[in-house]
């Protein structure tokens, strides 16, 4: 959070600039490392980021009279700098609540967690939820625009994802197409069977919806199970939790998907740790690596999870055989290549979300990536999203870092905290 005090002569100018209705140049300086976000060139050299009027303006190698000619100049004192993570998987209502854990101002937490866009797995914890064609299209739409210009605690919410229900047509599907909604869910509908999804999703493709599917073991009362041969069946954009949301399905078919079809395999710290490994292997082995992507599915029946991201990579990084910069790119770059977003990358021109992250204090590793490999979870020294600072110094969820991270000049008198 920032909060700008001591206004004087530009007060106004400045003041709209964090807002992003004028511009403002912030510098991120000393970064010891630099995580692209894109697996297959994980590693950028040099040590500045310049975010300009929301965007990335430039990564690197930065001369240094756009550093000095920054409004706000952050040191990063050595740490290392990676996209602001992706949550492909949030169970997100409406405002910042939810009613699976009784618990308002959530989101809040997760960006502490590195997290500065979350993505809904659809509405389907609203409670009573319709389950009509006009009742589920409403639900969707109404999300989706809530979340247009509303950032909780920074947030940026991808919502409104249609729960596929029996009676949907693709005029239905045109509609609300028209009206913003991209997403659609399958897997709690009111069908009877499995392959009642497959003519609906292939609909729901077919009119311009990305779809998605709950795969795996029954969840909420009234879902069902949706096995692997139902899954390839099925053939959605996006398996969910396809190592269990909380059950998998049965380790076959991890190579199979990898090996056989275009699917994404979402894995989520609410799932099965084991089938995550699996899963990572299959998609190095099978160079599916670039539909491989890391998510939490919460919060749900498994609670609230502020550090669920950082949990998995380190999870992953130190059990998969994979560096940790790759597997940060499932978090980041992968998913924004899979959805097509225009966030989840360090490079010129994508969204101004960037994350500070560091060895935590105390640990036995001296950086960021050593201590993912380490199966440490990283401190967070900084998150910046849609080009503005929400804190810098320290997360309330993590260790303090190792190095200072800190706020070396302002033309704005900021207190961060």
């Amino acid at each position: 959070m920032v909060i700008l005090v001591s206004l004087k002569d530009n007060a106004k100018l400045k003041l709209k600039s964090f807002f992003g209705r004028v511009s403002m140049q912030i510098a991120i300086k000393n970064i010891g490392i630099i995580v692209s976000g894109d697996y297959n060139n994980a590693l950028l050299e040099g040590d500045t980021i310049i975010i300009k009027d929301k965007l990335i303006k430039s990564v690197g190698i930065v001369p240094d009279d756009e550093v000095f000619s920054s409004d706000v100049v952050i040191n990063a004192n050595g740490a290392t700098a990676i996209p602001g993570l992706i949550d492909s998987h949030v169970h997100i209502t409406f405002g910042d609540y939810t009613p699976r854990q009784n618990t308002v101002g959530y989101l809040e937490s997760y960006l502490h967690g590195g997290t500065t866009t979350c993505i809904s797995a659809s509405e389907v914890h609203v409670p009573g939820r319709p389950k009509d064609p006009e009742g589920v299209k409403a639900l969707a739409i109404a999300a989706k625009k809530c979340f247009e210009e509303y950032r909780p605690g920074g947030m940026r919410v991808l919502a409104g994802s249609i729960i596929l229900e029996p009676g949907l047509t693709r005029d239905d599907f045109i509609e609300i197409k028209e009206q913003g909604v991209w997403l659609a869910k399958a897997g709690f509908g009111a069908v009877n069977n499995a392959d009642e999804y497959v003519g609906m999703v292939s609909e729901a493709k077919s009119s311009g919806l990305f779809t998605t599917l709950h795969t795996g073991g029954a969840s909420i009362p009234g879902s069902f199970p949706i096995t692997g041969d139902d899954l390839i069946n099925i053939n959605p954009d996006v398996a969910f939790h396809i190592n269990g949301g909380p059950v998998a399905i049965e380790d076959k078919f991890f190579e199979t998907v990898a090996k056989e079809t275009k699917i994404a395999m979402q894995v989520c710290t609410a799932g099965n740790l084991r089938t995550t490994i699996l899963c990572a292997e299959m998609a190095k082995k099978y160079k599916a690596f670039s539909r491989f992507l890391i998510a939490t599915d919460t919060p749900t029946g498994s609670g609230i999870m502020p550090l669920g991201m950082i949990y998995t990579i380190s999870h992953v990084a130190s059990l998969a055989g994979l560096d940790p910069e790759m597997v940060i790119a499932s978090a980041t770059g992968n998913v924004a290549k899979v959805y097509g977003l225009n966030s989840g990358f360090l490079k010129t021109g994508c969204d101004g979300d960037v994350v500070i992250i560091d060895a935590p204090l105390g640990g036995t590793k001296n950086n960021a990536l050593d201590s993912l490999k380490n199966g440490d979870p990283c401190a967070i020294g900084a998150v910046i999203s849609d080009g503005m600072p929400r804190f810098v110094g320290r997360s309330r969820n993590t260790p303090p870092t190792t190095r200072k991270i800190h706020v070396e000049r302002s033309e704005i008198k900021n207190i961060f905290n």
